[in-house]
């Protein structure tokens, strides 16, 4: 379990990391080369795709930080847990959502299947 601890808390920063460089490095560094992201507002492979996901979450949410939720659980080559998206220092979570990550033989994310279980009303 230890190994998908550190696995979800390098993927929670690398939502987290603004610097455009440093956030397609950590893409590339923890997702397969032909990886691949699925949420309800997005579905892309490749690391370019994935980083500009990234930021076009932050760009509608500037400010706001990613944490993980109370959910990790995992076994074989499938990890899935909870995160929460938030101004940093709030009391609660503005978006909660619902990942289940796929790892390759490497240990890498071969595919995210993201739920959005709390959004802000728009």
């Amino acid at each position: 379990m230890s190994d998908f601890s550190t696995l979800v808390d390098r993927y929670i920063a690398t939502w987290n990391e603004t610097d455009a460089a440093a956030r397609a490095a950590a893409v590339a560094e923890l997702w397969a080369e032909d990886g691949g992201y699925t949420d309800p507002m997005a579905a892309v492979r490749g690391h370019d795709a994935i980083a500009a996901v990234i930021a076009g979450a932050q760009g509608m949410f500037p400010g706001f930080v990613f944490s993980r939720g109370e959910v990790l659980d995992g076994h074989h080559d499938i990890v899935r847990f909870t995160w929460h998206l938030a101004p940093e220092g709030a009391a609660e979570p503005v978006v909660v959502g619902f990942d289940v990550a796929a790892l390759d033989a490497d240990g890498r994310i071969r595919d995210v299947h993201g739920f959005l279980d709390k959004v802000p009303a728009m």
